[in-house]
């Protein structure tokens, strides 16, 4: 049998791509929204940032007793969006790739305002978890900065969250994102202007305490004789470096890349900042009028990572979150050939990475992905016309579909769809995760329906129809090797489009084995599979022909 742990994806092609292509990249943030607008060389391969749009619009400054996102800041959101987007066709942009992070991520009504996204402006945003945004953090800096196979911490404070990575120009070793970021602090802490000094230290104090957990993964993940440097992104780092070095140099360097900032020059700054007020931050050369608001919080967060981690200094990196996902679209599209993160790999790990934490039995789950993948290319044009995105969620689904028995044995299928939902699977968006979850979800007992909690989670009909179609492949995928012994080798697909029957051929390992239990179960689970398809399912044990291998 083919394993497919080592070969899942293998025949999937890549498609052709041309030269100089340009594609969009926005991120929605907590503080701000921001648009890089990139021209991809795939010769070589790299990509060259032509023009970059930032809006100040505090997706965080969310409602304090629902925690929804407030009409106007979602309005001001469409707003700058629906600019972006004329600026993207003005530049002959070929794709818009959006992602959005903690402030929707947390909002109650976040997936609406993302629907009500694609509906005004027929913008599809990606709503990603926290590990995710750091593995696209860490593809950016990656894309800016050779880090010559030396460990490398990354911190990227944002509005809501806080990331902490480390790297190594390879694959990354830790993926961290904490709950703590400059906008949330300010909001929920600083009531005073200048901060007075018991707010100031709390406010470190909180920091500190908040930060602790993912300063310890970094430093459990740091070989003895490493001494990683720092490296910070995004608009704390970025405004600290810059008002440093008009103080230092007289001027704005054109390029903050690789500037360094020490520890003791960050200190005196954060000390400066605390004492003076908004107005008074706001007058400091460099400083945006809108960081002015937030920059004692960050600038506090980023003290505190440092003296955690025992580093002296920090350096810049421009690029980030927007530029790890245009790497992440290059790397789903064939154009970076690096086998260590290539996407498809980075899905293939994650998800093995948690059926491993969770026990599963990977043998019998490969057997079940091998079936699923089969039953779907089989019957492709011919009962669905699902492609290759779909046919890796439905191969997730397969590795992962009893992983609930972690929990216990009954209503397994239950725990699998909220240890799925819950485990923040790498290289998948939160629609992707959703899927998934459902698939496993639906692969025993009853068929999706409305009233069910995680089915009416999906966000659209086509969402519903993947998973009402492939959980029903999935069903027959399990009831073939119902034994989990391997007693079935490969299965045959005939469908009578006469008769509308569907023939399910299947040949067992060995030529005397009756394969009654096998026979049972499909019976047992044919009948959502032919009221989704509209077939008959007529499953027949061959036993001519035995061969060897799939």
């Amino acid at each position: 049998m083919v394993n497919l742990v080592s070969a899942s994806w293998a025949s999937i092609p890549t498609q052709p791509v041309d030269q100089h292509r340009i594609i969009a990249a926005i991120d929605l943030g907590t503080n701000s929204l921001h648009m890089a607008i990139v021209r991809i060389e795939p010769t070589l391969p790299a990509f060259s940032i032509i023009a970059r749009e930032k809006e100040t619009v505090r997706l965080g400054d969310r409602d304090l007793t629902t925690g929804n996102l407030k009409p106007e800041v979602m309005e001001r959101a469409i707003a700058a969006l629906g600019r972006f987007q004329t600026i993207a066709k003005t530049l002959n942009t070929e794709t818009v790739i959006a992602v959005a992070t903690s402030a929707v991520r947390e909002a109650p009504n976040g997936k609406d305002f993302l629907k009500q996204l694609k509906e005004e402006l027929g913008l599809c945003v990606d709503l990603i978890s926290g590990q995710e945004e750091a593995r696209r953090i860490y593809l950016g800096v990656l894309s800016g900065m050779e880090f010559n196979n030396q460990p490398h911490i990354i911190i990227d404070i944002g509005g809501g969250s806080t990331e902490l990575i480390l790297g190594d120009s390879h694959d990354e070793r830790t993926l961290t994102s904490t709950k703590v970021g400059a906008v949330r602090l300010t909001g929920e802490l600083i009531k005073t202007d200048p901060i007075s000094n018991l707010e100031f230290q709390y406010l470190q104090s909180h920091a500190r305490g908040m930060l602790e957990r993912a300063v310890e993964e970094v430093q459990a993940n740091i070989k003895f004789g490493e001494h990683p440097r720092l490296v910070g992104t995004s608009g704390t780092a970025e405004t600290l470096a810059g008002i440093d070095a008009r103080e230092k140099l007289g001027y704005l360097p054109s390029t903050l890349n690789g500037y360094e900032v020490s520890l003791r020059d960050l200190r005196e700054w954060v000390n400066r900042l605390r004492k003076m007020s908004q107005v008074e931050r706001a007058t400091i050369p460099g400083m945006p009028e809108k960081r002015a608001e937030v920059i004692v919080a960050g600038a506090v967060i980023l003290q505190e990572a440092m003296t955690l981690l025992g580093v002296e200094s920090f350096i810049v990196c421009e690029r980030s979150l927007r530029e790890g996902v245009i790497v992440d679209w290059m790397l789903a599209h064939g154009l970076i050939e690096d086998r260590l993160r290539y996407q498809s790999t980075v899905r293939q790990r994650s998800v093995l990475k948690i059926a491993n934490k969770f026990h599963v039995n990977i043998e019998h789950s490969d057997r079940v992905a091998v079936f699923a993948l089969s039953l779907f290319d089989q019957t492709k044009g011919i009962l669905h016309n699902w492609g290759a995105e779909e046919r890796q969620l439905l191969w997730a689904a397969a590795i992962l579909h009893n992983c609930g028995h972690y929990i216990g044995h009954s209503s397994h299928h239950k725990h699998s769809y909220y240890l799925i939902r819950n485990s923040e699977l790498l290289g998948y968006n939160e629609t992707e995760i959703e899927i998934i979850a459902n698939l496993a979800r639906y692969h025993r007992k009853s068929a999706p329906k409305k009233k069910h909690d995680s089915y009416g989670s999906l966000s659209s009909k086509t969402d519903r129809q993947i998973v009402n179609q492939l959980s029903a492949i999935l069903r027959l995928a399990v009831a073939l090797d119902r034994r989990q012994i391997g007693a079935i080798t490969r299965v045959q697909c005939e469908y009578l489009s006469k008769e509308k029957e569907f023939h399910l051929k299947f040949f067992p390992a060995h030529f005397d084995d009756d394969c009654a239990l096998e026979l049972w179960s499909l019976d047992y689970k044919k009948g959502i599979f032919e009221e989704e398809f509209g077939v008959k399912l007529v499953p027949i044990l061959e036993t001519s022909t035995v061969p060897s291998s799939c």
